[in-house]
């Protein structure tokens, strides 16, 4: 019986403890980055009154998916890799496009 206890609190242990190494701290910063986008969107509009996509929106974008990719290929996570990668590709088309034109194009 406590060999049976002694296991179950190991393993809730093992499960519910988050071991704080470099990885997950990278993860964290890359989540932080990611978020952050949204952020500087949702201020963007308010101030605007109406939906806007500034330029930091992508290099947020840009930024959080590279660190969430290298975490991802950490992990080993097929299915966040690919989700990351992706979304690069999108991000880095959108702010060529911006670059580019010199302005963001209007909302039609």
């Amino acid at each position: 019986m406590i060999e049976l206890l002694h296991s179950i609190s190991s393993y809730l242990h093992d499960v519910f403890i988050i071991k704080f190494d470099g990885w997950v701290i990278l993860g964290f910063v890359a989540q932080a980055f990611f978020t952050m986008r949204f952020v500087v969107q949702w201020i963007a509009s308010e101030r605007a009154r109406q939906s806007v996509i500034p330029i930091a929106f992508w290099f947020f974008s840009i930024g959080g998916g590279v660190l969430l990719l290298v975490y991802a290929l950490y992990r080993r996570d097929p299915v966040f890799i690919a989700g990351q990668g992706l979304g690069l590709i999108v991000y880095v088309r959108n702010l060529y496009f911006i670059l580019l034109n010199g302005k963001q194009a209007s909302q039609p």
